[in-house]
């Protein structure tokens, strides 16, 4: 039997929001303890980091027992592939080299076990609103990156924490599953399906759960989040599952 391939989305490690850092760090930790001895691949699809920013020679505090799990994993020949999202943008060298992962900016079309995934973190296909895709571009561009990078970080940190927390704040109790960007999703993959031949379609990004046939090719699966539904997708050569972690 084939090991299985684990996806996984939304943790926001060492957002302040958290109750307990340090707690849900070693949960995180624990669960990918529990998959080393099944797991061949293990994808995560964005925003992993609630914020992260890499200095030509320094990096963030925090995150050593998640970075050690990460780098013991990949260390046992496990295929770890890490998408950016839309908080841990700016991800350079430094953690693929010091972990040992392959990191993708965009989307991964790629086949697994004969069926063919379309693998995204979610924030940059769809119908994206025009104020966000300034942002996107702003947080993308290299010349703002290097403006970013002049500033100290004793004030980018902060301030990016700050953002975190008022974004998660003002979509507070909106169920996306009924909103307009899960609709775009859901549209983008059943236009992208009709002239590409895709099995399964798994994004992040919206902190919901979807499971659900499109068309009579394809599924769209949305994983979730571990900020309150410790959710996460199994493949095992046949189906793709989502599961929930007893909280």
């Amino acid at each position: 039997m084939e090991k299985g391939i684990y996806f996984i989305s939304d943790l926001h490690l060492g957002a302040k929001y958290l109750n307990d850092e340090r707690k849900y760090e070693q949960r995180v930790v624990s669960w990918l303890d529990s998959i080393k001895n099944s797991a061949s691949e293990i994808y995560l699809l964005g925003d992993i980091l609630d914020y992260w920013y890499e200095y030509r020679y320094v990096v963030p505090k925090g995150f050593t027992r998640f970075f050690g799990k990460i780098a013991e994993l990949s260390d046992m020949g496990i295929k770890i592939y890490w998408f950016i999202g839309n908080h841990d943008i700016w991800i350079f060298d430094y953690l693929p080299s010091e972990l040992g992962i392959d990191v993708i900016d965009g989307s991964m079309v790629k086949n697994i076990y004969g069926k063919k995934f379309f693998l995204s973190h979610g924030d940059g296909v769809g119908h994206l609103k025009p104020g966000f895709r300034l942002i996107r571009s702003v947080f993308r561009n290299k010349f703002c990156q290097f403006l970013f990078s002049s500033i100290h970080p004793r004030w980018t940190i902060p301030f990016a924490h700050s953002w975190s927390s008022k974004s998660r704040d003002s979509h507070e109790g909106k169920d996306p599953a009924i909103g307009d960007e899960i609709k775009s999703l859901k549209q983008f993959a059943i236009d992208y399906s009709e002239h590409n031949d895709i099995d399964y379609f798994v994004f992040g990004h919206l902190h919901c759960i979807v499971n659900e046939k499109i068309n009579d090719k394809s599924t769209m699966v949305v994983l979730g989040d571990w900020i309150n539904l410790f959710s996460y997708a199994y493949y095992d050569g046949d189906s793709l599952i989502v599961e929930r972690l007893n909280k």
